[in-house]
């Protein structure tokens, strides 16, 4: 039987039979059973990451479109924020719109963040921006009868010492002579470095004086040099007298020393009024229009002052009358002190450095054409000086310069952006 048996049994194997056994048609749908459910689940999490996909891709299409909406419906808002820093500083709003005036923002600008113009649209900023409500109170200012008396005897010191100088000077000779000009000279510039720190016409960035100086020194020094250059000397240096060889002009210092006074107080006019009409103005065209016939008449009161004074002091010295080579040089030195003191440095030290090269080019030229074969390079100053006199080189040099000048302060001193700033007492 068990012979029987084993020639029954099909000696190949299973698998080339056909046959199956239990174990392995099981394993075989579970196999199946395992490979459908991940098919089934990676279809029903590639679905679920494809929706969300699509959902982010939705909101995200939606938020932009929903800040556009926000910041048309606000446009103030953006402008805030893009000027940030001057709205938190700002103490007025004044003072935001002379700083929107500066970075180009006028009344046709504001009329597309719907405001009329850009005093109201600054005083909508102003309103909005928030305050730090526990910030100290800011000091009460100084009554304008107690700042007048801190600045004013302060410029007419410049004068006074002058005046001493200029006596000192008549009153000596020889080495004490010497002595009493350079002390007299260092007062005078010490006092001048004083009012221009001080008061109405002190400014918040330093500025060099080299060229103002060396003006001043001209206009003691130099008609003189030119006077003498032409007659073939100097034959000697300056002795402070009107008949050396040198001769020294000195009226028409003391009257820009005495002018310290005038020009300090028609600063203060300027701004001070110019602050009020800043605060009265409802546009920017309003304001320019307002500001600049003061600005004119506060030039115009300066220079009749100027006049004065450059009478009275050459009536005392008993030298002539040297009206336009004085006014011009005091018409340049106040538009550029005015122009320095609102912000616009750049256009003044520019003028001042040409006006004070012109001069001593002018000078120069008449020492070249000495050499062989230049007489050529003195002819323009020479005519110059047959038609006018020496006075003839500054007053034109100086005139050019004030001219230019008062043309560029019509221009920067009646924009609110000039007067930004809160005044100071002065």
């Amino acid at each position: 039987m068990s012979d029987l048996d084993e020639l029954d049994r099909d000696p190949r194997p299973a698998a080339l039979t056909g046959e199956t056994g239990t174990g392995d048609a099981d394993r075989h749908e579970a196999g199946m059973r395992e490979t459908g459910s991940r098919g089934t689940g990676s279809r029903e999490t590639g679905r679920r990451e494809t929706g969300s996909r699509e959902t982010g891709s939705r909101e995200a299409g939606t938020r932009p479109s929903v800040a556009a909406r926000r910041v048309a419906a606000d446009p103030v808002k953006a402008l805030m924020h893009r000027h940030r820093e001057l709205c938190e500083r700002a103490v007025d709003p004044l003072e935001i719109a002379a700083g929107l005036e500066a970075h180009g923002v006028t009344d046709r600008t504001a009329a597309r963040f719907r405001h009329r113009d850009v005093f109201s649209l600054a005083e909508e900023m102003y309103a909005r921006t928030p305050r730090d409500t526990d910030a100290p109170p800011t000091p009460e200012e100084q009554s304008p009868a107690r700042a007048r008396a801190g600045w004013m005897p302060l410029a007419l010191l410049p004068g006074a010492l002058c005046a001493a100088a200029v006596a000192g000077l008549r009153l000596t000779d020889g080495r004490p002579r010497l002595i009493a000009a350079v002390v007299g000279a260092s007062a005078v510039l010490l006092a001048v470095r004083a009012v221009l720190r001080r008061g109405p016409l002190s400014a918040g960035t330093r500025t060099s004086g080299i060229w103002t100086c060396w003006l001043l020194g001209y206009a003691l020094l130099g008609d003189g040099l030119l006077d003498a250059a032409v007659a073939g000397g100097p034959d000697g240096l300056p002795d402070g007298t009107t008949d050396g060889p040198w001769p020294v002009t000195v009226a028409p210092v003391l009257a820009l020393a005495l002018a310290c006074a005038p020009a300090a107080a028609s600063a203060h006019l300027f701004a001070v009024r110019a602050r009020r009409k800043l605060t009265a103005s409802r546009g920017l065209a309003d304001f320019s229009a307002s500001v600049r016939p003061l600005l004119l008449g506060t030039f115009a009161l300066f220079m009749g002052a100027l006049t004065v004074l450059t009478a009275l002091s050459a009536a005392v010295l008993g030298e002539p009358p040297a009206h336009a080579r004085t006014l011009t040089l005091g018409a340049l030195l106040l538009l550029a002190r005015l122009l320095t003191v609102h912000g616009h440095t750049h256009a003044p030290a520019l003028v001042l450095a040409a006006a004070a090269t012109a001069e001593a080019t002018a000078s120069a030229t008449l020492f070249a054409a000495r050499l062989p074969g230049c007489g050529f390079v003195a002819a323009p100053v020479e005519a110059l000086i047959a038609a006018c006199g020496p006075a003839g080189v500054p007053t034109a040099v100086c005139g050019t310069g004030a001219l230019v000048l008062l043309i560029h302060a019509a221009r920067r001193l009646t924009k609110a952006s000039a007067h930004a700033a809160v005044e100071r007492a002065r």
